[in-house]
C-alpha cells in the first residue's frame, strides 16, 4: 500500500529558500511520474511541477518556473522540490502525489495517491 508523506515546510521570509521532501513508503518507487501541488486558502489546486519515472523529463507551470527545482531519489524513496525566491504569493499547502499516467501532466484528476501535504508559509 502507498503512502506519501511530505516535509520541509515552514515559515520563511520574502526571498527565501526551502526543500520540501516526498517519502513514498510501501512499495517500489520508480516506476511512477510523481507531481507537486500546491493550494492556497480558497484557491484551486494549482499543479507545480512533475518529474517522470527516472527523473530524466520535468516540467513546470510557468509561476514557479525558474524559481523551483524538482528531482528524486529513487533509491531512496524520496522526492524532492527544491524552492527558491519565495514570494508571499507561494503560501499555500503543498502535495506531492502519484500520477497514474505515464506522461508529464499537471492535471490533478491524473493523479491517484497524494500526501497530506505540508504547509508553506512566505511572510512579506
Amino acid at each position: 500500500q502507498w503512502q506519501l508523506v511530505e516535509s520541509g515546510g515552514g515559515l520563511v521570509e520574502s526571498g527565501g529558500s526551502l526543500r520540501l521532501t516526498c517519502e513514498v513508503s510501501g512499495v517500489i518507487l520508480p516506476k511512477h511520474y510523481i507531481g507537486w501541488f500546491r493550494q492556497a486558502p480558497g484557491g484551486e489546486r494549482e499543479g507545480l511541477s512533475c518529474i517522470s519515472n527516472t527523473g530524466g523529463s520535468t516540467r513546470y507551470a510557468d509561476s514557479v518556473k525558474g524559481r523551483f527545482t524538482v528531482s528524486r531519489d529513487n533509491a531512496n524513496n524520496k522526492m524532492y522540490l527544491q524552492m527558491s525566491s519565495l514570494n508571499p504569493e507561494d503560501t499555500a499547502v503543498y502535495y506531492c502525489a502519484r500520477a497514474s499516467v505515464m506522461f508529464l501532466t499537471s492535471r490533478s484528476d491524473l493523479y491517484d495517491q497524494w500526501g497530506q501535504g505540508t504547509q508553506v508559509t512566505v511572510s512579506s
